[in-house]
């Protein structure tokens, strides 16, 4: 991806038709249109190392904020490097039906550290989030945690090196109460957060719509038992 800023102060970004995004705002995949653009003059003069552009999403309008890294200052351009950084990414969406308290406020502050891009506080908010499962499952909370990022990592795939970060953000050295957690890229903090979300849905959300199901199914049989017993009462008095 190619982009960079003119001496007119215009734009020039090679899959601009095509550049989209999830919006923080709408959460929609939209086009996002460069609406503020810095002034060549003032990037040539001062020569900061990234440069902010906000861009509109077409779906909702709403701004967005992205910060490029500058690759080279030229005599007519700005070239920026693609590796951009939004400022606010789309929050992540979750059901915490049926998840203990402590858990659903330890994984929605994990969630707020991955969406501002705090990947370690991210992966440490796993952490607490999973000791806590561990001690809410009972005695073998943890081994049941640990079967289930097993079987994760035959159906997803994993590779030994994301496998075993896996396993030491989420289960090494819990008597530390400082461990020492391996540094998370957004790529492995991507896979934490789908295998958090599905050991979650696993352990409790449906256990629990499960047992809502069933429940709903033993009242009706119940209620239908009721009325078929009901008439031959009446019938036999």
């Amino acid at each position: 991806m190619s982009i960079h800023i003119d001496s007119n102060s215009r734009l020039h970004h090679d899959q601009e038709a095509s550049f989209a995004l999830v919006c923080p705002h709408c959460q929609v995949l939209s086009h996002m249109t460069a609406v503020s653009i810095p002034q060549f003059a003032q990037l040539s003069a001062h020569k900061p190392n990234h440069v902010g552009i906000v861009y509109r999403c077409d779906s909702c309008n709403a701004p967005v904020f992205l910060k490029f890294p500058v690759k080279i200052y030229a005599a007519t351009r700005v070239e920026l490097a693609p590796n951009y950084l939004e400022l606010e990414r789309p929050r992540e969406k979750f059901t915490y039906t049926y998840l203990p308290e402590e858990s659903e406020l330890l994984f929605k502050e994990a969630l707020s550290c991955y969406a501002h891009g705090a990947f370690n506080a991210f992966a440490s908010m796993c952490r607490r989030t999973a000791q806590s499962v561990f001690r809410d499952l009972g005695e073998n909370g943890k081994l049941r945690i640990f079967d289930m990022v097993a079987d994760i990592r035959g159906m997803a795939e994993l590779d030994n090196e994301t496998y075993s970060l896996l396993k030491k953000i989420l289960f090494d050295n819990d008597a530390d109460a400082y461990p020492s957690l391996p540094v998370l890229t957004g790529e492995h903090a991507g896979i934490l957060l789908e295998v958090m979300k599905d050991l979650l849905y696993q352990s409790y959300i449906r256990r629990g719509k499960l047992q809502q199901a069933m429940m709903v199914r033993r009242f009706f049989a119940e209620e239908s038992q009721s009325s078929r017993v009901t008439p031959f009462l009446k019938a036999s008095s």
